[in-house]
């Protein structure tokens, strides 16, 4: 396992903490972010004002926003509808389906896109492969469905490895 396949670009500890200028400056102009734990906590679809105020301001600002998740359609559909957003479900994250679907989707080179998780197994990987830039986030809440135990055991080794090469990740507030 080559490590580097799962460290993100930046580390924030929230996409609410992604601005517009930020973004622009790095020529980003669709930010792509999974759902659960992520945008939303897996166990609140109704988001947060924070959720809403930050919405408005990447829409305001000209900085198109799809959500990228593993869930059903009917699951995506149900939480995402109340925010207007785009989305692609059934992701299958590692792999680049998802991704590359949202990129046909909006019409949009990976140079100017950005994927945002909370996962470094699921969300980071299929970045890599897709050859768009990474953002990991801290989960929303530290509980997790059950689907994604497996995978933050996991995550917990490649961590590991990317510590003893790399040092200690700096959780930044901003790119």
């Amino acid at each position: 396992m080559n490590i580097e396949n799962y460290r993100p670009d930046f580390l924030l500890e929230a996409v609410y903490q992604l601005d517009a200028e930020s973004l622009k400056k790095h020529n980003i102009s669709t930010v792509m972010v999974d759902l659960d734990n992520t945008l939303i906590a897996w166990n609140n679809p109704d988001g947060t004002p924070e959720l809403r105020a930050w919405l408005e301001e990447m829409k305001r600002e000209g900085i198109t926003v799809i959500v990228v998740s593993n869930n059903t359609h009917s699951r995506v559909e149900r939480a995402v509808s109340k925010f207007d957003v785009p989305f692609v479900s059934r992701a299958l994250k590692p792999f680049t389906r998802g991704i590359n679907m949202a990129l046909k989707q909006l019409n949009e080179k990976p140079e100017n896109a950005v994927m945002v998780g909370d996962q470094l197994m699921t969300d980071i990987r299929a970045a890599h492969r897709a050859g768009v830039r990474s953002i990991l986030v801290k989960q929303l809440v530290e509980s997790d469905s059950w689907q994604t135990k497996f995978n933050r055991a996991r995550e917990r080794r490649v961590w590991k490895r990317i510590i003893e090469k790399y040092g200690e990740p700096e959780w930044k507030n901003r790119i």
